[in-house]
């Protein structure tokens, strides 16, 4: 079995992978100040409950956006499994081009994404992948002429949870709120006027950006969501035709198996 990390800003995203399935998926929460038996522990009780025998993972792959707890969470891999992760980063084989002009600046998790996108949803048709994460990022994969894929670039703005906390934040009299969407565009009281302006107008920047990105691709695209408000988002926007949560995993899986040997 392969275990695979994705550790983000605010949430370390794992799954078990039995070949190509999916067996089972956890969510801890990233903290620069746990220890390596800290995160160990959480997640031998995370196998036991599950019924899985740590001994069983065969390997572990990890893309992470937050250096800071990478030694910790290599050292926790050695320690509980005794085994040493593989990491995204430069010389890792990935199956695709990258057309970065600086391939080192891009994060790891952007790479799972554009693995998994192509090999999942690549065609004939480009494929633009949304991660709706503490950033919000896009990234566009299509086939090149060789026949391959190719990554081309995206674009990456503030998550609406991060902003939403920007705004109230830096504001005097504003008001924490919860995201939702309002009943009404016109908002009559301040929560219902953040609110609507904070979810109308994410979900209007994201269209436009889609709608940018497919002109200047010649055409028609395939969007591809992931992330923790791609739910909410998707059904108002009308430009995201798939929802896939697990789609960074399944690209860290992908390329564990194009590295393994």
């Amino acid at each position: 079995m392969i275990l695979t990390l994705d550790i983000g800003n605010t949430n370390i995203k794992t799954a078990l992978f039995d070949g190509t399935e999916m067996v089972n998926y956890w969510r801890l929460s990233t903290s620069i100040t746990n220890t390596s038996d800290e995160y160990g522990i959480t997640i031998m009780n995370l196998f036991q409950h599950a019924g899985r025998n740590p001994g069983d993972v065969e390997g572990i792959v990890m893309s992470s956006v937050v250096p800071t707890v990478n030694f910790t969470i290599e050292h926790m891999c050695q320690n509980y499994f005794g085994i040493t992760p593989m990491v995204i980063g430069p010389g890792i084989k990935t199956g695709i081009n990258i057309r970065y002009e600086n391939p080192r600046e891009l994060g790891s998790d952007r790479i799972a994404n554009a693995v998994a996108a192509y090999d999942e949803y690549g065609g004939d048709k480009p494929v633009i992948f949304i991660d709706f994460g503490t950033a919000t990022t896009f990234g566009v994969v299509e086939k090149d002429k060789s026949g391959a894929g190719a990554f081309l670039g995206g674009a990456i703005f503030p998550g609406i949870k991060l902003a939403s906390e920007a705004l109230t934040s830096g504001t005097a009299k504003l008001p924490r709120f919860a995201l939702a969407k309002p009943d009404h565009v016109i908002g009559r009281t301040t929560l219902t006027n953040l609110q609507s302006g904070m979810f109308h107008g994410y979900v209007g920047m994201v269209s436009n950006l889609v709608k940018r990105m497919k002109q200047e691709l010649g055409g028609e695209a395939l969007v591809v969501a992931t992330g923790g408000m791609a739910v909410l988002l998707a059904e108002e926007t009308k430009v995201i035709d798939q929802l896939d949560g697990l789609l960074t995993l399944k690209g860290l899986r992908l390329i564990y198996e194009r590295n393994k040997a």
